[in-house]
């Protein structure tokens, strides 16, 4: 008897401590509160790209890295509220694995993108440290016109993949059937938005989620699928394609919410500046939003490109009437914020103005 006894406890103390662990057991077909409330999709004008989770990352976005991301000090000494959406993303483990394809790594598995969720959803660093941030920054300015809106990019699920993982039963999925990729995703899906149940962030929003690949030409079948499964539980679906990427034209008939296009200007100095205009003139005849594009070379004469984005932006109508994404290298606007040389100074408080003074803002 004592022994029976000592056995059920046991069981019932497993259900209990099982019971109180994050996992992806909460199913798309029942809804959060914060879900349950929200009438339509959440939106963002201005949505910077944050890199991490990587071993090749030489920081980590703490309090400190992300003050710059949050607010803006301006000339005069003002404080005035800067992105209002924060994308959270990865393309390899910088070890030997990667999370698209393309890296030269193998392919990510469940517990590499388990532990690629858990990176961003910390207390003192990543979005733990974001909300912290924008909490410091209400004691200061007072409450920004919506609260800061947060995406998770998606790994991709490589196809022909067969060691990924299992979901149920033991059974190994098989990336060779769109199914299993598709099931793999859910999974995930759900596994960030249980932890973002868990977390209890105060000024952070769940908002959407990000499709990792840059290309449609492996993953465009199963796109529609996740599209639907991302709106029923009222998230939005997000997409960054490079230039003339397969599939870049068609982005809607694949179920995406919000496409921004990469010029691809930035990174090389041979591109003529037209490669820039027949981007914004693509993206706007295909209703796309765009994406400005910079990195730690602003520093060493090339900030003349990143100035030509923010005047094409606004000669093209983008920057008064389309979102924007904001690619910029690892940390370089951080960068940015604490450059001492005159102009640096200025690249920064144009910059910045380029964000406040938008007309969507």
């Amino acid at each position: 008897m004592r022994y029976v006894k000592y056995v059920l406890l046991m069981f019932l103390l497993s259900l209990f401590i099982g019971g109180s662990s994050v996992s992806a057991s909460n199913k798309g077909n029942t809804l959060y509160k914060w879900e349950k409330k929200r009438a339509q999709l959440l939106d963002y004008n201005n949505l910077v790209l944050l890199y991490g989770g990587g071993h090749q990352r030489p920081h980590v976005w703490d309090c400190e890295y992300l003050t710059p991301y949050v607010t803006y000090v301006d000339e005069n000494k003002k404080e005035h509220w800067m992105f209002d959406g924060f994308l959270f993303l990865e393309i390899h483990n910088g070890i030997d694995k990667e999370f698209t394809t393309g890296m030269k790594r193998n392919p990510s598995n469940k517990q590499d993108w388990k532990d690629l969720a858990d990176y961003y959803f910390q207390s003192e660093t990543a979005m733990g440290a974001l909300d912290k941030t924008i909490a410091s920054a209400i004691k200061r300015i007072g409450t920004p016109p919506t609260k800061r809106r947060v995406v998770i990019a998606i790994p991709e699920p490589i196809l022909g993949q067969t060691d990924w993982g299992s979901l149920s039963e033991g059974k190994m999925l098989n990336f060779s059937d769109d199914n299993d990729r598709i099931a793999a995703c859910k999974w995930y899906i759900d596994y960030v938005r249980a932890k973002f149940k868990q977390m209890k962030y105060k000024n952070l929003e769940l908002a959407g989620f990000y499709w990792i690949a840059e290309k449609a030409t492996e993953t465009k079948s199963i796109l529609n699928q996740l599209a639907t499964y991302l709106n029923q539980l009222k998230y939005s679906f997000n997409w960054i394609p490079y230039y003339l990427a397969a599939g870049y034209s068609e982005w809607k008939s694949y179920g995406f919410n919000y496409a921004y296009y990469q010029p691809n200007y930035f990174f090389n100095d041979k591109i003529p500046i037209e490669r820039l205009e027949r981007a914004c003139e693509s993206g706007k005849a295909h209703n796309m939003d765009m994406e400005m594009e910079f990195d730690d070379r602003v520093f060493t004469g090339w900030a003349y490109r990143l100035n030509d984005y923010m005047a094409a932006f606004k000669k093209y109508g983008v920057w008064s009437t389309k979102r924007l994404a904001y690619y910029q290298g690892g940390y370089t606007l951080y960068r940015m914020s604490k450059a001492t040389k005159a102009e640096d100074m200025k690249l920064y408080h144009d910059f910045c103005h380029f964000i406040i003074d938008r007309p969507l803002y």
